[in-house]
């Protein structure tokens, strides 16, 4: 038995670099409520990725809520079951339907080529997400856009620094949608962010993460709180500083696993993708059945007994809970690909500081599993 082994551990700043910027805000007594470091932040986000224009927020879910809000969207909108509940709770949370549409069975994102069969009168946008930080086929996506007069927001949560053919994947879409929770490769505690284009958007944006306020006296819409503060704005400053260094150690660990378990039966993962720049956010890899028995289950439980905690990740499919599963786009029949891959799905431990050896224990473990079962 080795050390515990969590499927994520978060990145850390500098702690003597943060005391000094924390000593800077209790100097200026202020919080929040747009300080310095939020600015900073806020404008080194947008540089750093090409952006014209982002918000920042507490966290991605309230982003995604208020994204959706700003662009007045109504009636339905298509996304995937195969996500985090935030992409589909953030729509619920606006009053309006979301609709399901099944995932490609190579990169897991939804299908391009089940999207127009599920438009009618009431579909007013389309909202995909970059699972595991591998780009959707934004091309096709944004085609059937046009044609049906949608609009298109970007789950991008896991996708930060994400590029395809050296633009940033956040700057696709009408918006796109940035979680930097503690569990990400980029992270400020908590937080998240709208990068779009339309300078006037920014300013709805703005006005309904702040109550509304466009002034002391002035509320120009039914806003909610969603800032980010000073102190995890001055944390997120310093995390960007370390970012790339942290996508080039968990490669390393990507490709270690590749490494160990390219010749593993009946285990399948993602290798990386021509003209894409990753940033190694997860390391999913796939347990096929065998003779209609779950083994990834029990390869999720043998893991554990070893101390290696690994993330059934995504299951069950947002369509399977009690909130969305009466929904007629949630028909098991009409995710076929989803409910099959939702069954097999294992995120095993990455983050930059894991150590190859601990790499090598696991897969290990996984190789003397699948000799014994498949």
């Amino acid at each position: 038995m080795g050390k515990k082994i969590f499927v994520t551990s978060p990145a850390l700043p500098d702690l003597n670099e943060y005391q000094k910027f924390l000593k800077k805000i209790w100097d200026s007594g202020q919080l929040t409520n747009n300080g310095p470091f939020h600015s900073e932040f806020e404008n080194r986000i947008q540089k750093y990725l090409g952006a014209k224009q982002c918000s920042l927020f507490c966290n991605g879910t309230l982003a995604l809520i208020i994204g959706i809000k700003a662009l007045r969207l109504t009636g339905e909108i298509i996304t995937t079951p195969f996500s985090f509940v935030a992409t589909t709770h953030s729509i619920y949370w606006n009053d309006i339907q979301p609709v399901f549409c099944d995932i490609d069975s190579e990169n897991f994102n939804i299908d391009p080529t089940k999207i127009e069969a599920l438009i009618t009168n009431k579909t007013s946008a389309i909202l995909p997400v970059h699972v595991y930080g591998y780009p959707c086929d934004t091309s096709s996506i944004q085609e059937i856009a046009d044609v049906y007069g949608l609009k298109v927001i970007y789950d991008a949560a896991h996708a930060f620094g994400v590029k395809i053919n050296d633009e940033p994947i956040a700057n696709l879409g009408d918006m796109s949608i940035l979680s930097f929770h503690a569990t990400k490769v980029f992270n400020s505690v908590e937080g998240g962010a709208i990068v779009h284009s339309d300078p006037n958007l920014k300013k709805r944006i703005d006005y309904l993460k702040n109550f509304g306020f466009a002034n002391e006296t002035t509320i120009v819409g039914t806003g909610i709180n969603a800032k980010l503060n000073e102190l995890l704005s001055a944390f997120g400053i310093l995390q960007l500083d370390k970012f790339q260094n942290e996508v080039d150690k968990r490669k390393t660990v990507a490709e270690a696993y590749r490494s160990f378990l390219e010749n593993l039966k009946g285990i399948k993962f993602f290798y990386d993708c021509e003209g894409v720049k990753h940033n190694y956010s997860y390391f999913p890899i796939r347990v096929e059945d065998l003779n209609g028995k779950n083994l990834r289950d029990e390869l999720y439980k043998y893991l554990r007994e070893n101390d290696i905690y690994t993330r059934r990740y995504f299951f069950p499919l947002i369509s399977q809970i009690p909130a969305y599963r009466n929904l007629p786009s949630a028909r098991p029949e009409n995710l076929p690909v989803a409910e099959k891959v939702s069954r097999q799905i294992l995120a095993l431990p990455i983050y930059g500081n894991l150590e190859l050896i601990e790499v090598e224990r696991i897969c290990t473990l996984i190789e003397s599993f699948t000799k014994k079962r498949i």
